[in-house]
């Protein structure tokens, strides 16, 4: 079989399957694991690079509002590449290619590939997501077997974190955008909720949303994590310094003690994969370290600043 991811997360869980050696072509931003480097490219972004963040969203909320692509597909290389089956999204124009292009070029292609959209919301979506990736690809055991163990990973996580007491677990806000802010939505309050924290900021299977600073004070996180979509440390860092310089910043500090840990949200917390469970993990690990042991090869969230 021949396939081809359109998006990070679905390679992540194509290759967690076993089906590497099946994949033929992925999207620009395709990065994990290293063994896809290499493969042809069938995306591409319409966002310039090397702009600040601001500008970012301004240019992204420009497009979305007149309809307009954020991404372009080469339908001249999938037409080569000439698929099996595509894995793609419907959830987020924001993040690829969207289902109405996707559709357009399987409409010309000469044969009749499956197509798959996946739209998980939360972490029981992403295990399903496995089931059809899996039933798609005709390796429905290896599918029960790679689902086991991620469940047995999310359940474990669990099981640790209803030890802590209500009264210890800490405020945590999740920000995956800050010029401007915006709250992590979709999985992330889950993720704080099973790690042992409790959510203050977002919204439970929705998307993110803009929000103010006004609302991140009012929230009193005593923890921020900041996991920005699509960026990892370096670039995350060109943010994080402008927002701890910042008078709004300096009085949740003062009102609150709160602590902020940076993450590399673009390789865990933004991709609706098999590494939210690895997501999962190190948030456990920031939140109770001496309940959640860090499993090997994953990385410590970095602490930013100290409290009080």
């Amino acid at each position: 079989m021949r396939i081809v991811s359109l998006l990070p997360s679905a390679t992540e869980l194509v290759c967690g399957l076993g089906l590497r050696d099946q994949l033929v072509g992925v999207s620009h931003e395709c990065d994990f694991p290293n063994s896809v480097v290499g493969l042809p490219i069938l995306t591409s972004s319409l966002i310039p690079e090397g702009l600040d963040s601001a500008t970012i969203d301004i240019l992204v909320t420009e497009q979305l509002t007149q309809d307009a692509a954020l991404y372009a597909l080469d339908a001249d290389v999938l037409q080569r590449l000439n698929p099996d089956l595509i894995v793609t999204q419907a959830l987020c124009d924001v993040c690829a290619v969207s289902g109405n292009e996707v559709a357009r070029a399987v409409g010309s292609l000469s044969g009749n590939p499956v197509v798959i959209n996946l739209e998980p919301i939360c972490l029981e979506d992403v295990l399903e997501t496995v089931d059809l990736v899996a039933q798609a690809a005709n390796c429905v055991d290896k599918g029960q077997r790679y689902k086991a163990n991620l469940r047995y990973r999310i359940d474990t996580v669990a099981q640790r974190s209803a030890i802590v007491d209500r009264r210890l677990r800490p405020r945590v806000a999740l920000l995956d955008w800050l010029e401007p802010l915006f709250d992590g939505g979709h999985w992330s309050p889950e993720i704080i909720d099973l790690a042992g924290g409790i959510p203050c900021f977002g919204a439970q299977k929705e998307p993110s949303q803009r929000r103010t600073w006004e609302q991140l004070i009012a929230a009193e996180p005593e923890i921020i994590f900041i996991a920005l979509c699509g960026f990892d440390i370096q670039r995350s860092m060109q943010d994080v310094d402008a927002f701890l310089a910042l008078d709004s910043f300096k009085e949740l500090h003062e009102a609150v003690g709160t602590a902020v840990f940076l993450v590399d949200g673009n390789a865990y917390f933004s991709r609706p994969g098999p590494r939210l469970v690895d997501a999962l993990e190190i948030m456990a690990h920031t939140l109770h370290p001496t309940i959640h042991e860090l499993p090997e090869g994953l990385p410590s969230a970095i602490k930013l600043n100290s409290r009080g």
